[in-house]
């Protein structure tokens, strides 16, 4: 068989010990096509950003690179602009036939918090081999806000895999003909395109810009923090924006997109070439994102938008990114927004969950 894992796979390798953890596994772990992984008790401050390597484990690295140990027990701020390894509750034991991919989850990527997953002899972020087996660890950055973080945070996600499951362009164009992925015209170049929506249907708020000088967020307080006091609201009247060096942009996507029970999803950039920015943090759409039984209407993309090195117009319509779409092995239990915690079904421009509702 080849596909995307589902949730009733997932908690099969975990009853088989091919997934296993220091601590025992919570409820809601298990997602629709992946599973989250747990901060652990400890965090090394580390000098810079790496790659394990061939032949070598974290823990050789660690010693090379560690400044300080930071106990996260009572919690613990991972300042901005700092790098910190995290070794992770849970540790994998593969089987042969089967790879892994994490990326962040949804509300760590509006935070602009850059968490890569790290594997001995990795020399990949965010990607596990077949047949691997040893522990995880998360690399953290926190880009435009200092976090409070404890033993059992949720940062980042792993897709578990069997064989090569994308669609190409052929495949992903009957997909859509079937049964719609995206409302209006679809763009199929090595996946499904999609653009930026920079003339709101309502009033004239397109996104917000993260604020460089803030405080620190707790990333256990849901809905508790006042937008107006770390980002700035990003309006136009012309459909454009000029993007500013360095700076961290939540905006979103024109299209709304369906991933239906058969597969799920990855964002991925568009094209380099296309300008000095990268919209791409966190990557995966579970099975049932603005999916419903009544053929709905999607739910549109945030995206995570951070400017290089030059001052760039982004205009409305503009393609700035692309959806891979996988099948799934099989169908999974649940589907997202369908009974589980799913904070962002049915969203627009939304921010991370830590933010009251305007």
């Amino acid at each position: 068989m080849t596909g995307v894992l589902p949730d009733s796979a997932i908690a099969r390798l975990i009853d088989d010990g091919a997934i296993s953890s220091d601590a025992p596994f919570a409820d809601g772990q298990v997602q629709p096509a992946s599973l989250d992984l747990r901060l652990g008790s400890t965090a090394y401050r580390v000098r810079a950003s790496f790659l394990t390597g061939s032949g070598a484990t974290v823990d050789e690295r660690l010693d090379e690179f560690t400044m300080h140990k930071v106990d996260l027990g009572p919690g613990a701020v991972l300042e901005k602009g700092c790098v910190y390894v995290v070794p992770l509750m849970e540790r994998l034991a593969l089987p042969g036939d089967l790879e892994a991919a994490a990326n962040a989850k949804s509300s760590t990527g509006r935070l602009d918090l850059l968490t890569r997953t790290i594997a001995d002899g990795g020399t990949e972020f965010d990607r596990v081999p077949a047949g691997y087996d040893g522990p995880l660890y998360a690399e953290i950055c926190p880009r435009s806000f200092s976090v409070l973080v404890r033993p059992g945070m949720r940062l980042n996600q792993i897709r578990f895999r069997r064989g090569d499951a994308r669609l190409d362009d052929a495949s992903l164009a009957a997909l859509h003909a079937e049964a719609p992925l995206v409302n209006g015209e679809a763009v199929i170049d090595d996946g499904l395109g999609f653009s930026v929506d920079l003339r709101p249907r309502d009033g004239d708020l397109a996104g917000f810009r993260a604020k460089p000088h803030t405080g620190v967020i707790d990333l256990d307080r849901i809905g508790q923090y006042d937008p107006s006091e770390y980002w700035e609201e990003v309006r136009t009247r012309d459909g454009r924006i000029i993007l500013d060096p360095g700076a961290f942009y939540i905006l979103v996507s024109r299209e709304a997109v369906t991933i239906p029970p058969t597969h799920a999803a990855e964002m991925a950039p568009y094209l380099a070439m296309v300008g000095e920015f990268r919209v791409h943090y966190a990557g995966f759409f579970d099975p049932g994102f603005g999916w419903d039984r009544a053929g709905g209407a999607g739910s549109r993309g945030v995206l995570e938008v951070r400017c290089h090195e030059a001052p760039f117009v982004l205009e409305h319509g503009q393609v700035v990114g692309r959806l891979l779409y996988e099948a799934m092995e099989a169908p999974p239990q649940h589907l997202y927004g369908a009974g589980i915690a799913s904070n962002y079904q049915g969203q627009g421009l939304k921010l991370s969950k830590h933010f009251r509702a305007g």
